[in-house]
């Protein structure tokens, strides 16, 4: 495919951001939500269901086993990761998984949601990387994007310093499969005109 294209990524108006909302999901692209465990909580069975979502990743480290869990399963189709929110953590072995998980889920008209335990750091990285990988996002313009929709996100260092490297990981793996340079959707950049690329000292500002 020489003339393999990029989708494009949907554009939202600004949300109205609350404290509050940290412990609500969000819509970041059509289907697919990110949020905290609150949202998937026994108590929150209702608002799961309408709004329609079939596929949840739970991501959770061993230690938090037992107030992190999957609690639906006869209701949804889990992925559960264990992944510690640490900088040495090697988030990025699990980004084609999730990947995988999320586009069969779409392809079966499913929704999905992605949550951790605050859906700040794990779930948001595993977002990102999606959005990155889908979209034909830089790292810098894929958080701005998911921020933009979850304003609490905060990828801890080492995982954003994971999804920079991930960057030319995917645009060449893409280039092997079509034959084509990745584009980056450089209108997204409404809120930071003068990105130009993903430098630590920028990391460090986002945050």
């Amino acid at each position: 495919m020489d003339n393999f294209m990029f989708p494009q990524i949907p554009k939202y108006e600004a949300v109205d951001w609350r404290y509050v909302m940290r412990r609500q999901m969000q819509e970041i692209v059509p289907n697919l939500y990110l949020g905290p465990y609150a949202a998937a909580m026994k108590s929150q069975l209702p608002s799961l269901q309408q709004h329609g979502i079939t596929h949840i990743v739970c991501i959770r480290q061993s230690i938090e086993a037992n107030f992190v869990r999957p609690n639906f399963p006869e209701y949804f189709r889990y992925l559960v990761l264990d992944i510690a929110d640490c900088i040495t953590e090697n988030i990025i072995r699990f980004f084609a998984q999730v990947r995988d998980f999320l586009n069969d889920c779409f392809q079966r008209g499913g929704k999905a949601l992605v949550h951790g335990n605050g859906g700040i750091s794990r779930s948001a990285a595993l977002v990102i990387a999606f959005i990155m990988e889908t979209y034909g996002l830089s790292f810098r313009n894929a958080f701005i994007y998911v921020q933009q929709r979850r304003f609490c996100i905060n990828p801890n260092e080492g995982f954003a310093q994971q999804l920079m490297e991930y960057e030319p990981i995917y645009r060449a793996k893409l280039n092997f499969q079509f034959g084509d340079k990745s584009r980056d959707n450089s209108y997204l950049k409404r809120k930071h005109p003068d990105d130009d690329d993903s430098s630590d000292d920028e990391v460090k500002e986002m945050k």
